[in-house]
């Protein structure tokens, strides 16, 4: 059940003009996954997400949300998808229980059945406290809480999230990270989340995928890309070591494969194209130095993120530089 495909996109483009938001994306996401979209703001996140909702057209491409067509079928779509974007919106006058009465009349779900219903849901998602007060009043955690419960009221497949965690403070965020993973693991639910936090992304998701310039440049899961880093000849290590003296830093210089040496307060952080942690504890310890701390960074998210992201954008920097070039050669030939 895992390895079914359940959200496909086969060369998914979007532009608009001369700027191209989405390109040529081919994305396959497993059922029952929690699958994280990652990248800086205008990296074509909410572009993609919104194709995949069947709220705006492709320019090439497709989108397959369990078979259906994203654009063609997008009212089945709907059906099985429910969405919660980084605002959610619910009418501000009525209280949560009412929002959530509004929501089930409007899926056609029987009346005698909604009640029952929604004390499931607001007790589900930690919302019974305030099911009776006006929603104008909630904090953003609250009615995010409250926006999963409206989601869950159509039982959908598919759980699509832009941005979910942004504005929560960390005890809210807590809860509802924890919350997106029951809803994956006791509910087997599959969830697209979109980010830029990669820290909470870390904590919840199976795969990720790295989105820069409207193209994905990695993906898989974030064990999987730091040992694909780590093959690729990137290291980055911190280590704090008592004296953090001229001579430690002289032996570090003379290394093989370094590319990078900074130092926050008396921590070396150490970038290479090897692991260098046997050669430097082997020097600290023959040399009677006390070590502090020492720690690999290639497995974390963030340093995964980093790496990719500095090799996109110096492709991108090698490929404006090539067109800038051909412009330049093109037009002295039209002299």
């Amino acid at each position: 059940m895992k390895d079914t495909i359940i959200i496909r996109t086969e060369d998914l483009t979007k532009s608009y003009g001369a700027k191209t938001a989405v390109n040529h994306l081919g994305l396959e996401i497993r059922r029952g996954e929690i699958f994280g979209l990652l990248g800086p703001n205008g990296a074509g996140k909410t572009t993609t997400i919104l194709m995949l909702l069947g709220l705006t057209e492709p320019t090439e491409g497709k989108a397959l949300i369990d078979g259906f067509d994203c654009t063609r079928q997008s009212m089945q779509v709907k059906r099985i998808t429910g969405y919660l974007p980084d605002n959610v919106g619910f009418y501000g006058d009525l209280t949560g229980r009412d929002n959530l009465r509004f929501t089930a009349r409007l899926n056609g779900i029987p009346e005698k059945e909604i009640d029952p219903l929604i004390n499931d849901l607001l007790e589900r998602v930690g919302m019974m406290y305030a099911a009776d007060q006006k929603t104008g009043t909630y904090s953003k955690g609250m009615r995010q809480r409250l926006g999963i419960a409206d989601i869950l009221i159509k039982d959908p497949e598919v759980i699509i999230m832009d941005e979910p965690t942004l504005g929560l403070d960390p005890e809210g965020m807590r809860e509802f990270l924890k919350l997106i993973r029951q809803l994956s693991v006791e509910d087997g639910k599959t969830i697209l989340v979109s980010s830029h936090q990669l820290y909470q992304i870390q904590q919840i998701c199976d795969r990720v995928g790295i989105f820069v310039g409207g193209s994905l440049i990695a993906c898989g899961g974030i064990s999987e890309l730091g040992s694909q880093i780590a093959a690729q000849g990137h290291y980055t290590l911190e280590v704090e070591a008592e004296p953090c003296d001229d001579r430690f830093l002289g032996y570090i210089n003379e290394l093989d494969g370094i590319t990078g040496i900074s130092k926050e307060g008396n921590t070396f952080v150490i970038s290479s194209s090897k692991d260098l942690r046997s050669s430097i504890t082997r020097f600290l310890g023959m040399n009677e130095y006390k070590l502090l701390h020492m720690h690999q960074k290639g497995g974390d998210l963030d340093e995964i993120y980093h790496v990719y992201f500095e090799e996109a954008e110096k492709e991108g920097d090698d490929q404006n530089a090539e067109n800038r070039s051909r412009k330049r050669r093109f037009g002295r030939r039209g002299k």
